[in-house]
């Protein structure tokens, strides 16, 4: 894609908890379903789903975020078995606002400098993106802050890193694999520090940001979605072979003494 069609779309990019429109009637406030309680024995320094779901996390339940977000998040989206979570892009099944649903899991807890790492599978489709990021925005009553990893269904032998400072953009990088991101689990990762942004695949160190830093703690999130009017970013969404699944392994989180 043309550099100036990307950044004309990520500069367009609300974060997926940005804004809410609710999918249900107006008198229904959006909620998060709890999926788990918090054990003794959990840490967000190694997240797995051997046992089911975190109950550090939680799965977005009951709204949309309109614009380009194609999607109303359902927490049946959000799956757990052998091992790994599934985020599942599927026609949605209630009576929501737009045709189909998502999924998308998020810490209850902010986080700020430090590694944030995950181990997953990406869904290769037009018109659909899987991602792990960090955010916080209006809907915390904050700026809006995010460091993206996402993979875009269409060419999933690539991963694109972006970051939003105080709701700016157009900082996207492509970056090319060297293998296809839904054929099997992989690591990807960012060091978030106050001067730089790094990040990582599979351990090694591909790209860094230096310029306009976010500085506002943000929730860990992950999502599985497909876009509408964005097809010179996506590509025109293909309905044709859903339920559709991202799978995650693990997530990490090592926090930064800055």
């Amino acid at each position: 894609m043309k550099r100036k069609n990307i950044l004309y779309y990520a500069a367009a990019l609300i974060s997926c908890t940005a804004i809410f429109c609710s999918c249900a009637s107006p008198s229904e406030a959006p909620v998060v379903s709890e999926t788990a309680a918090v054990t003794e024995a959990e840490d967000i320094s190694s997240v797995t789903f051997k046992n089911g779901a975190s109950g550090l996390f939680e799965c977005a339940d009951g709204w949309c975020n309109g614009s380009m977000f194609n999607v109303t998040w359902r927490k049946e989206n959000c799956t757990f078995e052998n091992g790994r979570m599934q985020l599942i892009i599927d026609k949605d099944k209630k009576d929501g606002s737009v045709p189909y649903s998502g999924g998308e899991y998020r810490s209850k807890e902010f986080f700020g400098y430090g590694r944030y790492e995950v181990r997953m599978k990406a869904i290769k489709n037009d018109g659909v993106v899987s991602s792990f990021f960090t955010y916080t925005g209006p809907s915390d009553n904050n700026p809006w802050d995010e460091i993206d990893i996402e993979i875009l269904g269409k060419d999933t032998t690539k991963v694109q890193f972006n970051y939003f400072t105080d709701s700016k953009g157009n900082h996207e990088y492509l970056y090319d694999l060297g293998f296809d991101a839904s054929e099997d689990f992989h690591d990807y990762a960012f060091e978030w520090h106050k001067d730089k942004i790094v990040w990582f695949v599979d351990g090694a160190e591909v790209y860094t940001a230096e310029e306009n830093i976010p500085v506002t703690p943000g929730k860990i999130m992950m999502n599985a979605w497909c876009g509408i009017g964005v097809d010179g970013w996506l590509n025109a969404f293909d309905d044709s072979k859903m339920p559709l699944t991202a799978e995650y392994e693990a997530i990490s989180f090592t926090p930064f003494d800055e």
